[in-house]
């Protein structure tokens, strides 16, 4: 029996589509924090973690944000909002991949994204970046107030994209995330980089026309 055609891909933005690189977005911002790699990785950790992850779900603001990392961090408000507002301009296009969409639009496939992305940035990255007129449809975790790992996110993007898990394929770089996918039914490759990630999509068919 011939393997089922898949035409549907859904980007992760962050780390695939966009570059994301707290580390440095820390170390540019605060470098008196980050003196030694341990401060550094302290810091990320506690700058990126639960706090941030209610900023990606949309239900805290900027400013309460600020406010929550300020009174944990012990660092001052402007420092803080420096890195919360370097943050979009960190999330640039990566061209490899870029170019990866391009090739699958050419063959054929429909796309589409499932991003953690707060609100803030959302709309900034919206404005700023044509290659969202390459999508279909998108989800942005802010809007729908919850977020990658968590079923209902994959849920709610297939409901919205009109798909069975098994049409389409998602692209993610972080392994929780793409096995929540699997768990769903949905095919899932770990993106490492552009050329990893569309190997791995060929060997699913789904670049291959037909």
């Amino acid at each position: 029996m011939s393997r089922p055609m898949i035409r549907r891909v859904i980007f992760d933005l962050g780390g695939v589509v966009l570059r994301w690189r707290p580390a440095v977005l820390l170390a540019q911002q605060l470098p008196r924090h980050t003196a030694t790699p341990q401060a550094l990785a302290q810091l990320q950790a506690g700058f990126f973690g639960p706090d941030w992850w209610d900023f990606d779900r949309g239900t805290v603001s900027t400013v309460d944000l600020a406010d929550r990392l300020v009174r944990r961090l012990a660092l001052g408000v402007p420092e803080v909002l420096s890195v919360i507002e370097a943050g979009p301009e960190e999330l640039q296009p990566v061209e490899a991949t870029l170019a990866l969409m391009r090739r699958l639009r050419e063959a054929g496939c429909r796309l589409y994204y499932l991003s953690n992305m707060p609100l803030p940035y959302a709309e900034h990255l919206e404005r700023r970046h044509d290659f969202f007129r390459w999508f279909e449809d998108g989800v942005f975790s802010s809007r729908v107030q919850c977020i990658k790992p968590e079923p209902r996110i994959f849920e709610l993007a297939l409901e919205r994209f009109g798909c069975a898990p098994q049409e389409a394929v998602f692209l993610d770089d972080h392994p929780l995330n793409v096995e929540a996918a699997r768990a769903l039914g949905l095919h899932a490759v770990q993106f490492r980089d552009a050329a990893q990630a569309e190997a791995e999509l060929q060997a699913l068919g789904v670049t291959r026309g037909g």
